[in-house]
């Protein structure tokens, strides 16, 4: 991990709350880079100040020209984080509001069908080794079904470290993902069986590697880019015909997850308004109606239900969606 040095009154602070986080087994990366931005702001702009107060607050809040609006919310989100740590400790710090940043427009996502999913994971079950990446082919097709199943971002897939998983309990350890949140994700018994076979093979190729999804060298995690190369290779081989619109991406196997979800517990005759907190914990939503927006996706014939009451929603829907 790079080392920053920090130079401001807060400095002091800033260093307790990294290793607050890192004694939590957080490695909090990208964070400390925006911490150290933030010691340089406050070293240039307010360098007597010794309380993060609304006017520190309200002018790191400004958005940059070269700034789009998810770097902007997720530079704010780091600093309310430590906000609440000063709180904690005892000082008045002030929380500069969640709804002063906005969120980048939703992409209207693809949800799959069964016969797509089942074709998907039929071409990617069909890769073979390769020299150059020799356990590509146990990769591909665990990596997607733990997206497809579970419902992660691709980049908590792609980071996942072995150390975070607790194959005993059939736990994920989702560490320091969106809005600078941790949270455990339970796994069904299959799939928690899928996946230790899946590691004591990998472990055999890559023993040394801390990655549960190792790259093809095995030394770090595969990228973004890569993901979406396996992807849509999988589409290919598998001879999903691609529509003339929006394009089907990695992510829509989260959206497909989260509305399948919806719609089994309407089939099952259980509780959405009271299920549905449970599912936003589960992805690791900052607020409900990130959640609520799955009830758009889903048929009319599951939304007309008088098992969703969507007048209950009406204020949590946005009319334009938003990226998750």
């Amino acid at each position: 991990m790079k080392q920053y040095c920090f130079c401001s009154h807060f400095a002091d602070r800033i260093l307790c709350f990294i290793n607050f986080k890192n004694s939590l087994g957080y490695p909090y990366e990208e964070s400390t880079r925006i911490l150290w931005n933030f010691d340089r702001f406050c070293c240039k702009e307010f360098p007597e100040k010794t309380e993060l107060d609304r006017e520190i607050g309200m002018m790191w809040l400004e958005k940059k020209d070269t700034e789009n609006s998810s770097a902007h919310r997720n530079r704010v989100m780091v600093i309310r984080e430590f906000s609440r740590f000063l709180w904690s400790i005892g000082e008045k710090s002030y929380l500069i509001p969640i709804s002063l940043t906005q969120k980048s427009p939703r992409y209207v996502p693809h949800i799959f069908t069964q016969g797509e999913i089942s074709a998907f994971f039929y071409a990617a079950d069909r890769f073979t080794p390769h020299e150059k990446s020799p356990a590509r082919h146990l990769i591909v097709p665990v990596f997607f079904r733990l997206l497809y199943c579970c419902g992660l971002r691709p980049s908590e897939a792609r980071l996942l470290l072995t150390e975070n998983i607790d194959f005993e309990q059939g736990i994920l350890k989702i560490v320091e993902s969106k809005g600078h949140k941790d949270r455990l994700v339970p796994v069904s018994e299959d799939i928690n069986r899928l996946l230790l076979k899946y590691h004591k093979k990998v472990k055999d190729i890559f023993p040394d590697t801390p990655y549960f999804f190792p790259r093809y060298d095995g030394n770090g995690a595969y990228t973004k880019h890569w993901a979406e190369e396996m992807f849509h290779k999988c589409f290919d081989m598998a001879g999903i015909p691609k529509s003339e619109g929006i394009k089907p991406r990695v992510y829509d196997f989260r959206h497909t997850f989260a509305t399948n979800c919806i719609q089994r517990w309407v089939r099952e005759g259980k509780d959405t308004d009271n299920l549905l907190p449970f599912l936003s914990a589960y992805m690791g939503h900052v607020q409900l109606n990130d959640t609520a927006y799955y009830i758009h996706l889903i048929p009319d014939v599951f939304r007309k239900t008088e098992k969703i009451d969507m007048s209950s929603y009406e204020a949590l829907l946005p009319e334009v969606p938003y990226e998750d």
